[in-house]
């Protein structure tokens, strides 16, 4: 049965990935998570533990907040019953609790440890993301935050990992300056507990044969598509015989002012110029602008190590497109957090805003809420309602 727009709860929180039989209340909760985190500030005169600044941080941004300084104003409005759950204890020299300031904030994420928090959000979600069937497909795929360029800070380009069925981040990597997404696509996933049985896609930029070892390794399979990037290997794929080969399959979408027909082709070749390739696919895409009637087709290549017995044709089909799920995630940072708009540039404050951002998409999906924009308003109007979705209240 599925979960009302309305719902709170988070859904099948004992259908653990990793122990099936482990119950919730045997799960590190978000403070536990976020307490592993190691504190970059001086012991002395450290007022608020790093897990209750965090963790108002999160609900800050799962009721809305879209820049620091509405995180603070956030945790300054904030009742007492919220700084009780999330831990904050009172002053001793006070009759009241102190709160956190928005420059207490800023400091802090400015020096955090970028990949200590991106494992923690990542791995509270993954412990309670719900039961999927059919093939597990995971998406990898980077985006830049222009803002922090705009405003004179350093680029900075996060590569992260989507789980295709749930939409939830599992992992995020800063890419930083000196390097690029090719060469931390395996740091990236090293940072999955378990990839068995996992379909990894990404765009022709990761068609690299070093990632498919890896990912062959790790005991998963991939989907890639081909490009110029490898010649030999797109000129093999074109050179197949497609014309005697039936349509294996067709599908139709509309959306972003077009329409669009899929056709999908596959056969198995056992000498494919790529590490574990076991199916060559050839999709056509056929778009057409409903506005001004212009029709494109576009021939698309892929290979895949997954055999025939192991996926159909549809099946593969849904996994390229189901791949931009991620891009979809990335529309809604900016469009609904306003990411691409911040110019918020100091040390790692960036890259953690992002890590929140995707920790509040992931909860509001979790609990069943479709549209992001709506569920943020509606945790706006309560200040229970960010502490139930991270399971604080």
């Amino acid at each position: 049965m599925p979960v009302a727009a309305s719902s709170l709860i988070p859904p099948a929180l004992d259908q653990l990935r990793e122990n099936p039989q482990v119950g919730p209340e045997e799960v590190p909760g978000l403070l536990e998570r976020l307490a592993g985190v190691p504190d970059p500030r001086d012991p002395r005169g450290v007022r608020h533990r790093l897990a209750v600044v965090l963790a108002l941080t999160a609900c800050a941004v799962l009721a809305g907040a879209t820049s620091l300084l509405a995180v603070g104003e956030w945790i300054a409005d904030a009742p007492g019953y919220v700084l009780e759950q999330v831990g904050a204890h009172p002053d001793p020299l006070l009759p009241r609790r102190v709160l956190p300031a928005e420059t207490t904030v800023r400091r802090l994420l400015a020096r955090i440890d970028g990949d200590a928090l991106d494992r923690a959000v990542g791995r509270w979600l993954a412990d309670r993301r719900p039961k999927t069937t059919g093939l597990r497909g995971l998406a990898v795929d980077g985006k830049s935050l222009r803002g922090a360029a705009k405003a004179k800070g350093r680029k900075i380009h996060l590569l992260a990992a989507l789980e295709h069925a749930t939409g939830l981040i599992l992992a995020q990597l800063d890419v930083g300056e000196k390097t690029n997404e090719i060469t931390c696509f395996q740091p990236l996933l090293d940072t999955v507990t378990d990839l068995t049985g996992v379909v990894v896609t990404s765009d022709a930029m990761h068609t690299q044969r070093e990632h498919a070892d890896y990912i062959l390794d790790r005991g998963a399979h991939y989907i890639v598509i081909v490009k110029s990037n490898q010649k030999k290997l797109r000129r093999q794929l074109k050179s197949l015989p497609w014309k005697d080969i039936p349509l294996q399959g067709r599908t139709r979408g509309i959306g972003h002012g077009r329409s669009e027909i899929r056709r999908i082709k596959a056969a198995t070749v056992n000498s494919l110029l790529f590490p574990g390739a076991r199916q060559a696919v050839q999709i056509k895409r056929r778009r057409t602008d409903r506005k001004s009637g212009k029709t494109t087709v576009k021939t698309v290549y892929a290979v895949t190590s997954l055999t025939a017995e192991q996926a159909t044709p549809s099946q593969l089909a849904e996994l390229v497109r189901d791949h931009w799920k991620i891009e979809a995630l990335h529309h809604v940072r900016d469009t609904t957090f306003a990411e691409d708009a911040s110019q918020l540039r100091t040390g790692n404050a960036p890259r953690a805003m992002a890590t929140w951002r995707n920790l509040a998409i992931g909860a509001l999906r979790m609990a069943g809420v479709k549209n992001i924009a709506s569920g943020l308003r509606r945790n706006a109007r309560d200040p229970r309602r960010p502490l139930t979705l991270l399971g604080l209240g």
